[in-house]
């Protein structure tokens, strides 16, 4: 092993670690922010505003943080930003009015978009062949970090509801301690100097090598809807439908994040290997959208759970591919912007899935002929379709 790969091996495990402190931080407050909010008197719309406004500053943001990344290095990003992500976390737990909720949450957004750097620091440290494993890397951190999250939350909230916030805050600090200390910068001066040249986003289709990028990123949309109509909606539904309560729906939230876990983290550098990025895809979108199409048709609990097994192993196999795509379709000087674009378009879906989801949802509870959920969960499917043409195209 030579000391450069060592170097850049050692780097994803701080990474790693990093994505991981910050999800585990995000998973925290699940569990506990509607209710924390209805201490102030927040109507169940002013909830959902709540928690929309950290996607809406993710998707104006994260673009912005990725391009400051290509000019000043990921470092310098990375830290900043987890800095705002404990001061939002902090502003949260000692928050004495709803407003002031408002504020912590849109700086936790606006800081919170730095999942683009870390994507763009794996990029540099990475040759191509190797990029969407080390992309791999970031969908596990994500996994685990939905797995002890909301458990944390939802035990710190029995000593009070800003506990888990306070927590949150601390270990946010720890998290931008750790990386003051291990993490080196990954970006050479010579391509941050590139990056200065390059300053419009149109710039980063022209240098494009082919015509995928678009592709790319309207497969990640539309994917990304799909799935986050399913995430918003399929408590509601399996309570309904099969009468499970909020803790065994907790049990499958878990096992999805292990699923993914497992297969972005452990088996994506062979799957890789063997199938490549965009065989990959196009397996991943046609997976999704077939258990979106059969989880309305479950009878028992059984099939219910081999189609949300299905729906996991789906958007597992399509995340990383898909970044590692964006990535390799450009030069190295434009990472962190082609990456905050991924995460823009993903932040923007995951506006879009959950008020259709409901609103469709809403609609089978209003129909006397419709199956609870068959309309939501069909209409992702063809969302779903439009994501698998995609895919088919890059």
């Amino acid at each position: 092993m030579t000391p450069h790969t060592a170097k850049g091996r050692s780097s994803l495990v701080v990474i790693f670690i990093t994505v991981f402190i910050d999800l585990v931080g995000f998973g925290i407050v699940i569990p506990v922010l509607p209710l924390y909010a209805e201490r102030f008197g927040a109507s169940a719309l002013t909830i959902g505003l709540l928690l929309g406004v950290y996607s809406a500053m993710q998707f104006l943001f994260a673009p912005l943080l990725g391009k400051l990344s290509d000019r000043i290095g990921r470092r310098p990003v990375l830290l900043v930003s987890i800095i705002g992500t404990s001061l939002g976390f902090l502003l949260m737990g000692c928050a004495h009015t709803l407003w002031l909720l408002f504020v912590a949450r849109i700086i936790d957004g606006i800081t919170g978009g730095n999942i683009s750097t870390a994507q763009a620091y794996i990029a540099d440290v990475t040759p191509p062949e190797q990029r969407s494993r080390g992309m791999g890397l970031i969908g596990a951190a994500f996994g685990l970090g939905f797995i002890f999250g909301p458990a944390i939350g939802g035990l710190l909230s029995h000593f009070s509801l800003s506990a888990p916030f306070l927590f949150a805050a601390g270990l946010a600090a720890c998290n931008a301690t750790a990386l003051y200390f291990f993490l080196p910068e990954s970006l050479t001066a010579e391509h941050r100097r590139e990056a200065h040249r390059d300053t419009s986003i149109t710039e980063v289709f022209r240098e494009a090598k082919g015509s995928s990028l678009p592709v790319v990123l309207a497969t990640y949309f539309f994917t990304t809807v799909a799935f986050s109509l399913l995430t918003a909606t399929y408590a509601l539904f399996t309570e309904k439908r099969f009468g499970l309560s909020p803790t065994h729906i907790g049990y499958i939230f878990a096992g999805q994040g292990v699923v993914g876990a497992i297969i972005q983290g452990g088996f994506m550098g062979w799957l890789v290997r063997i199938f490549k990025d965009k065989t990959l895809t196009l397996m991943g979108t046609v997976v999704l959208a077939a258990g979106l199409f059969l989880l309305p048709m479950s009878a028992t609990l059984a099939t219910l759970l081999i189609a949300t097994a299905g729906i996991a192993i789906g958007h597992s196999l399509t995340a990383a591919p898909l970044n590692g795509l964006a990535s390799k379709d450009v030069h190295a000087s434009s990472q962190g912007r082609v990456l905050g674009l991924m995460q823009a378009s993903a932040s923007l879906a995951r506006m879009v899935g959950p008020v259709l989801g409901g609103a469709l949802l809403h609609y089978d509870a209003l129909s006397l002929t419709a199956s609870f959920g068959r309309t939501p969960y069909w209409v992702g499917g063809g969302i779903m379709m439009i994501a698998v043409l995609c895919a088919a195209a890059l």
